[in-house]
């Protein structure tokens, strides 16, 4: 409103320079694409990262199965580590030999990682793998995705926010050192007679 304000009285001011109209049409401009263009490039790329996200959620379900392991000793000189699949780090996942059952009906032996505190050979754990029973991470699930999704649009809306206004500033910088520019050269021309009108006086 203050900018429209602004255009509204410099229409017809003596005072007004184009450079004041020019920084005002900046303003307006800038401020109509943050308000209408940020929010839908934010929505647009929302609505893509959303759509790609569900795919993959959907690829993942549909080639990811959970089999139970069952398991044959704690892995030697292995250290406990975070889990990468929580995002706090705070679920402990510990290495273990295991033996499961793929999909496929093979017998599969290895080291993978479990979340049980205190693992004891015959202890029974939840594994994720492929339709192999190659080990893979727990598949990406819907709400996760669209939390991504929102997080990819609002971060584009404020990227295009804030490409508007960088590009605001730079053409007011510019505006600036031409006003500073020609203030410079009305100075010069009027520096040499400055004071002399009442010098025969």
């Amino acid at each position: 409103m203050r900018v429209i304000g602004g255009l509204w009285r410099w229409r017809h001011n003596p005072l007004r320079r184009t450079t004041d109209l020019v920084e005002c049409w900046v303003a307006l401009t800038a401020l109509l694409l943050i308000l209408v263009a940020a929010p839908v490039a934010g929505s647009l790329a929302g609505s893509a990262a959303q759509d790609a996200l569900q795919r993959s959620v959907r690829e993942q379900h549909r080639t990811r199965h959970l089999v139970r392991a069952t398991v044959v000793a704690r892995a030697t000189g292995e250290v406990p580590r975070p889990d990468p699949e929580i995002t706090s780090g705070r679920t402990v996942r510990i290495r273990v030999v295991a033996d499961w059952t793929a999909p496929d009906g093979t017998r599969r032996h290895g080291p993978v990682a479990t979340n049980l505190r205190k693992p004891h050979p015959g202890d029974r754990f939840a594994l994720w793998t492929d339709g192999h029973g190659r080990t893979v991470g727990r598949p990406l699930d819907s709400g996760t995705a669209t939390a991504h999704a929102v997080l990819a649009g609002l971060g584009t809306a404020m990227v295009a926010a804030a490409a508007v206004e960088g590009v605001r500033r730079l053409i007011l910088w510019r505006l600036v050192r031409r006003r500073y520019a020609r203030w410079e050269q009305a100075w010069d021309r009027a520096g040499p007679d400055w004071g002399r009108a009442g010098a025969d006086s």
